[in-house]
């Protein structure tokens, strides 16, 4: 690897404890490369844990929001922190997702004339909201997430994801986590077979 993937130690796969080891070669096979994150937080392993903890409970549990509509708060919000690592890397899921390979692009750039439901809309003003002025979330920025058919634990969700990934862009600011170069061509073109 010729580009550093963070300012602070990247351990080796071998040196790390069993479960995590585990849990990184899980995702080498499922994708077929291991993203930098992982390898990265991997140098705090009870950090990793935790980090990989919460980020499972908020994006893999079933919940009235959709995958791709979680990697739509995830990259609205990302672009808002200016993450380069969250925008690529979640812009490549939510394509992946979404079965459409312009959309991360342009949540990425101006979610407000995306090609999104209102309900869509609704839901990343609200997270935009969160992930950079949380002391100013109010009852109407609820009451505009209710009008379009979420409910209070939709609330919970968009919000809990919006503000976990404010912490992941930071300190993927913090280490200068750089995307691996796999997520840039993910889900622009159709799958061959």
């Amino acid at each position: 690897m010729t580009e550093r993937i963070s300012r602070f130690p990247v351990p080796e796969l071998a040196d790390l404890p069993d479960d995590i080891r585990h849990r990184i070669l899980e995702v080498q096979e499922r994708s077929g490369f291991v993203p930098n994150v992982f390898l990265a937080l991997a140098h705090r392993p009870d950090e990793f844990r935790a980090f990989f903890a919460y980020h499972d409970a908020l994006m893999l549990k079933p919940s009235g929001l959709t995958k791709g509509e979680k990697e739509m708060i995830v990259v609205a919000t990302s672009a808002a922190n200016h993450c380069l690592y969250c925008v690529v890397a979640h812009g490549a899921i939510l394509r992946i997702h979404e079965k459409n390979p312009q959309v991360a692009d342009q949540i990425a750039t101006d979610w407000s004339k995306a090609g999104l439901s209102r309900r869509q809309r609704a839901m990343l003003a609200f997270a935009c909201k969160v992930a950079q002025q949380a002391h100013a979330v109010d009852d109407a920025d609820f009451a505009a997430l209710y009008a379009v058919g979420f409910s209070h634990e939709d609330a919970w969700d968009i919000g809990a994801i919006a503000a976990f990934f404010a912490l992941s862009n930071r300190m993927a600011g913090l280490l200068r986590m750089m995307p691996n170069p796999e997520f840039y061509m993910l889900g622009r073109l159709p799958k061959a077979g």
